[in-house]
């Protein structure tokens, strides 16, 4: 395009006396300088030039804005008319049970979650821009967004009633963004539950966009974009390809890591206990009671000749009763749960993993037809780190247990819950069904097996949150002896259930490494003792012990540390544990997470050459950061800028520095059926699997089999551990498909005493044979391996 020369008028009419502008002839199909040039607009409002082809006449029209539309305006077009009012939330399971609750006037659509998102091919990220990010729509995305687009322009009210959390309000703002909504029509509606009374109560009362929520979200965005595609590509680099570092999720793998180390580097040390049963004089009842101290002193015996010359004074002693205590103990009832504690209570309880607790949750909090007319929610929102509980709530769950327990299962007044986690969002609630009187058993014929446990959880939960607590009675009993210049203390505890209060719905689960030790003793003490009565020694009993390493964790035990640490927040938890494993960073085992040696390479690497990134303190004070960026106290650009200062630095330093320590691929020792390549042993979302080393040319993959060494009691091949596709472990052939013999109990490799047949484990005590059926004890099993070994 070249100009020459323009004017402008009075009444703003272009003179246009000598410039040339080429454009796209439809007929001679190739471009031409315009004749007779016209700026303008079209019916649209958008900057046009008109004009005609030099050689053929036909009109050319060129879109965009040029030197002459200065100063014009486009010809005011009249407003299109509008009716109805769309609302847009994140799911279809979601805009169908919303959709029930509106009724007519209301156009329900799902933008299936995020619209906009990062570049994945590129940072996206304009760091000398104040750290600008560059959105873009996904391909996947685009007829969704081309569609809201058009309801829209159409709509008389357009309401945004994405998830009521940040990643929810941050959705709601790309929504206005990528569908064009006009924000003087688009209004904000936060609903906790899926139910008519909250959704009319949300949409009486709209709201703007919290910019102060969105840029909390758009700061942890960029925060793990720096993050990520400043590491990844080192890891590439310098360890192996397709490796990945997290802001995040390398602090659990540090986690995970050291805890592994720790229980490598743990020496057992040997101790001894020692038990006493006593018989009251008078009584027909003994007791159990344990030594606890010699002369004031507490027992601490190392070897078993110091312990024996123990048991050889007590046994010459002479017992008394030198304490009776009796006391009242109140056990409150556990808080309704939080997104942390469900995800633990339903690893404990049901062996859920978190990813598949929240994907149930989910179904759950987004509506469920229950036989009551259509879809409706069942429990409140399910990413929560509140334990707060609405009045109407409160009111309802007090009926329920006022009808159904009485008056003396009520507290006087409603409890109130202090929440543990950092920086909790208060005006959330926590999990909790939407109404207690949805009471499991009615529901259980309209859901499946696994929405059904999941809801008689979060119902037990929150129903036993709300009564009375329970009372015990306890009783602790001090066994005193002598001998010569000794004095021995023994002491026996117990307690019984006064008042059962919250008990009789509910009572929380532990993890097995916190369950046993002395403060779980319950001794059933006689009834009748004395203060003063004699006592006959019936027996003593020495034990050897060692002492334990820490256990490694589970995925229930790494959220709470997580928790507990400040890091990361309730929508993070589950993707959290997901990547790691997905990564080939941690695999799961019988429940436990076990870090890979990449996990270990990659860990020490990041803990090596960037200590804050791995830093569990640093980490959380990086999420006080964002809440004070989502309570308007702290612009996201200042956050970012200082952590980018002293992180750009580390990144070039340790360009230089980290040597080139490439991780080959484990070979299987075969080659591909398909393409001739050696087979190598890769990690992905299960765990680990075989595909071909000329990954991605060839697709080869296959199952990886770990061997018991154990011999198919039907055609004498290998017994291999398998997962179903949910992760669940089972025993069966590897010769399958030809032999389909499978066990969902882990078999021995001890044959039947009975008739040589294949046991497998029932519990922790029997093991049970496949051919006969008969169960013997596995500690019996075990003297008799040692015997042949």
């Amino acid at each position: 395009m070249k100009w020459l020369k323009f004017s402008l008028k009075v009444g703003k009419t272009i003179t246009c006396e000598e410039w040339t502008l080429e454009a796209y002839c439809v007929r001679c199909k190739t471009k031409r300088e315009m004749k007779d040039p016209q700026p303008g607009y079209n019916k649209a409002g958008r900057p046009v030039t008109t004009g005609f082809c030099p050689v053929c006449g036909t009109k050319m029209t060129r879109i965009g804005a040029t030197e002459a539309h200065v100063g014009l305006n486009p010809v005011p077009q009249p407003e299109t008319r509008r009716n109805g009012k769309l609302v847009i939330v994140e799911s279809p399971a979601k805009a169908k049970t919303v959709g029930r609750f509106l009724g007519k006037g209301y156009t329900v659509k799902a933008s299936v979650g995020h619209v906009r998102d990062l570049l994945r091919s590129e940072l996206s990220v304009d760091i000398e821009n104040d750290f600008r990010p560059k959105y873009r729509v996904p391909n996947e995305k685009r007829a969704v967004v081309k569609e809201i687009k058009a309801l829209a322009k159409a709509a008389e009210e357009v309401y945004l009633a994405t998830d009521p959390d940040r990643e929810g309000e941050a959705i709601a703002w790309h929504l206005l963004e990528a569908a064009e909504i006009d924000p003087r029509i688009a209004k904000r509606v936060v609903f906790h539950e899926i139910t008519q009374p909250a959704i009319q109560e949300a949409f009486s009362h709209p709201r703007g966009i919290d910019m102060n929520l969105v840029n909390a979200q758009q700061g942890r965005r960029v925060l793990d974009r720096l993050v990520g595609y400043s590491l990844s590509p080192l890891l590439w680099e310098k360890v192996r390809s397709r490796l990945s570092a997290g802001r995040v999720q390398s602090v659990a793998l540090r986690l995970v890591v050291e805890r592994e180390r720790e229980i490598e580097s743990f020496v057992p040390q040997e101790y001894w206990t020692i038990q006493a049963e006593f018989l009251p004089e008078g009584l027909q009842q003994s007791f159990m009671a344990r030594l606890v101290r010699i002369n004031e002193q507490e027992v601490q015996l190392s070897s078993e000749a110091e312990t024996q010359a123990v048991v050889i004074r007590l046994e010459q002693a002479r017992y008394h009763i030198a304490r009776i205590k009796r006391g009242e103990r109140r056990r409150r009832p556990s808080a309704p749960f939080i997104t942390s504690t469900l995800q633990q209570e339903a690893s404990r309880r049901l062996g859920f993993t978190p990813r598949r607790t929240m994907m149930i949750a989910q179904q759950l909090y987004e509506g469920l037809d229950v036989g009551e007319g259509g879809a409706t929610g069942l429990i409140t929102y399910m990413r929560t780190d509140s334990t707060n509980v609405s009045e109407l709530a409160q009111r309802e769950a007090r009926d329920y247990i006022r009808q159904v327990f009485g008056e003396a299962f009520l507290p006087p007044s409603p409890p109130h819950y202090r929440t543990r986690a950092v920086a909790a969002q208060e005006a959330h609630e926590a999990i909790r069904p939407t109404s207690v009187f949805r009471v499991p058993e009615k529901l259980k014929p309209y859901l499946t097996a696994e929405q059904f446990k999941l809801y008689q959880l979060i119902w037990q939960r929150f129903v036993a949150s709300q009564m009375e607590s329970a009372i015990l009675d306890t009783l602790a009993v001090e066994v005193e002896g002598k001998y010569e210049d000794q004095v021995y203390l023994f002491r026996a505890s117990g307690s019984s259930v006064r008042f059962p209060g919250f008990l009789v719905l509910y009572e929380e689960a532990r993890d097995e490494d916190q369950r046993g030790g002395e403060d779980e003793e319950n001794v059933r003490i006689p009834t009748g003792i004395q203060e003063g009565q004699l006592q006959r020694l019936m027996r003593v009993l020495p034990e050897q012990h060692f002492t334990q390493p820490p256990p490694r964790y589970t995925e229930a035990a790494l959220v709470q540390a997580l928790e507990e640490y400040g890091v990361g927040r309730p929508s993070t938890y589950a993707p959290i544990l997901s990547t790691i494993q997905e990564r080939g960073y941690v695999v799961r085992e019988n429940k436990r997470l076990i870090p890979t040696e990449t996990g270990r390479l990659v860990n020490d690497l990041l803990v090596q050459h960037f200590p804050e990134i791995v830093d569990i303190g640093f980490t959380a004070r990086m999420e006080e950061d964002l809440d004070e960026i989502a309570s308007g106290q702290r612009a996201w650009t200042e956050v970012i800028r200082a952590f980018y200062d002293s992180f750009a630095p580390q990144v070039k330093k340790a360009q230089a520095e980290i040597p080139v320590s490439k991780m080959d691929l484990e070979p299987v020792g075969r080659d591909c059926p398909q393409c001739g390549h050696p087979l190598v042993i890769r990690y992905g979302r299960y765990g680990k699997f075989i595909s071909c080393s000329n990954f991605p040319t060839c697709r080869y993959t296959e199952p990886w089999l770990e061997k018991l060494g154990i011999t198919c009691p039907e055609d004498g091949g290998e017994l291999v551990i398998r997962k179903t596709r949910r992760g669940r472990v089972f025993y069966g052939c590897a010769n399958y498909p030809q032999c389909q013999f499978t066990s969902w109990k882990r078999p021995l490799p001890v044959p039947c005493p009975a008739c040589g047949g294949l046991l497998v484990e029932v519990n922790k005590r029997e093991a049970q044979c496949l051919r006969c059926n008969e169960t013997f004890l596995l500690e019996k099993i075990g003297e008799k391996t040692a015997e042949s070994a």
